[in-house]
């Protein structure tokens, strides 16, 4: 029962699956608390990090994530520099006020942030890699609440039994007469040519059963609005970003040189502007900034730079191309999402950059005006070229190579959609047998290369 805003969600960085799923496991294991009644008896909370949440944990803020999430932060509303705040003066203090809801006055516990987080790389899961254990404990030790969760990729969180249990098929659906059911791109490119519709027009009519469709174009335009104040913000900062590497953001110097620059040829002007914007999004998000999961964040910038480079004329957006973009690059995205994964440690960075860089490509084929056969044939691309890349960020940050990964993956979208708009004749490789193929990639890959920071990049690159 995917909707375009499980695809699109407001979050804060540097990753989705790292921080925005753990501050949602903890929020949702407080409120748990709160409803059983036992959250008043509580005098300790332990939380204990596995496999790659572990690993990579602390570049990722999953441990500031999950303190957060305790306290009543929600990733879609929480302002960064408050939040900063918050999780600095409950270190300094040693006491966190859990709470279901931000506004409420909550239960006070001691905190010992050595002992009561623990980072438990050493634990491999078998349901999924980024696993998450809370137990909760009266003033005797009595366990309370014990719960384990799985931070899935994208924001999306589950427990055991939801990923353990047998789905009855595959498809996409909606219990609501008159919407498309797809459980394929065949099936999706199927409803398009019986109805004579497009994918954008199947994904719209599917929203409209969860409400009016001015809410949803609402929501649409409130989506870019967030990926654009993302961008400019990426934009405007300057500086070192944190974690000890010592990248500096590059972004605000790339535009000044651009905005200086005498106008170059078409080529180079698309590379460059696609590179901007990319890594002034991927920067905010190492910063720990405001950004849209698209479909994560560690692929946050793939689509917003085409959406800017394409929709945006003069500085005015064109709602109606950034709608139908949106639009279509989600319903290719359910389909990875329902197939495959978009969690790097469980697919490596071709669920996330491959992912993101497909349904770019999809997106603005779209808005190019193809064919839904076209629209098919440029996700496609989009993923065949980025098959078994690996997640290997170095220092357990999401700086290096994830920054200008997500500029590489900008300009392979846009060449994606080029292909397949120009293509004369129908591919041999179809975006099902792909998404296939990503799927079983990423279970053959090696864990090293799935977001633990134990190969590639991370082991052979000198931290600074």
């Amino acid at each position: 029962m995917l909707s375009v805003f499980d695809i699109f969600k407001i979050g804060i960085g540097p990753s989705s699956s790292h921080t925005v799923g753990p501050m949602r496991i903890a929020h949702r294991f407080i409120k748990g608390a709160h409803q059983t009644g036992v959250l008043k008896n509580a005098a300790k909370i332990q939380i204990d990090l596995h496999g790659s949440l572990a690993l990579t944990g602390v570049g990722h803020g999953s441990d500031k994530a999950c303190i957060l999430g305790l306290m009543g932060f929600a990733p879609d509303t929480t302002d960064p520099d408050e939040a900063e705040k918050v999780f600095f003066k409950a270190k300094k203090t040693a006491k966190i006020t859990l709470k279901s809801k931000l506004n409420d006055v909550g239960h006070a516990v001691d905190f010992d942030f050595t002992n009561d987080i623990r980072l438990r790389g050493d634990i491999i899961p078998t349901v999924h890699p980024n696993e998450m254990r809370l137990v909760l404990y009266d003033a005797d030790d009595a366990v309370l609440l014990d719960e384990t969760y799985y931070s899935v990729g994208g924001g999306f969180i589950a427990s055991a039994k939801q990923l353990l249990k047998k789905s009855k098929d595959d498809l996409i659906d909606l219990p609501v007469s008159g919407v498309y059911k797809f459980g394929s791109a065949r099936g999706l490119l199927n409803i398009a040519k019986e109805e004579g519709i497009s994918i954008a027009d199947i994904i719209m009519c599917n929203e409209d059963s969860r409400r009016p469709r001015e809410q949803t174009h609402e929501r649409l335009d409130h989506i870019w609005h967030v990926m654009n104040e993302c961008m400019e913000r990426g934009l405007r900062q300057e500086g070192m970003l944190p974690g000890g590497l010592e990248v500096m953001r590059r972004a605000p110097g790339l535009m000044q040189k651009l905005r200086e620059a005498p106008l170059a040829n078409e080529r180079e002007q698309l590379f460059d502007w696609l590179n901007v914007y990319a890594m002034a999004v991927n920067e905010e998000n190492a910063a720990g900034g405001r950004v849209v999961t698209a479909p994560t964040n560690g692929a946050a910038g793939i689509i917003p730079s085409v959406l800017r480079h394409y929709c945006v004329d003069g500085g005015e957006a064109n709602f109606s191309h950034i709608r139908t973009f949106l639009l279509t690059a989600a319903g290719v995205g359910m389909l990875y999402k329902q197939r495959a994964s978009i969690s790097g440690a469980e697919m490596g960075c071709q669920g996330e950059v491959g992912v993101a860089c497909s349904m770019a490509a999809a997106g603005l084929a779209a808005v190019w005006g193809g064919t839904p056969g076209q629209v098919e044939h440029a996700a496609e691309i989009g993923m065949e070229h980025n098959l078994g890349l690996t997640c290997d960020p170095v220092g357990g940050l999401v700086q290096i190579p994830c920054i200008e990964r997500n500029a590489i993956g900008a300009v392979k979208a846009v060449n994606a959609a080029r292909l397949a708009l120009r293509a004369s004749d129908s591919h041999k490789v179809s975006l099902d047998q792909v998404i296939e193929t990503m799927r079983q990639t990423g279970l053959d890959m090696s864990r090293k290369y799935k977001e633990t920071s134990e190969g590639g990049l991370a082991v052979n690159v000198v931290e600074c």
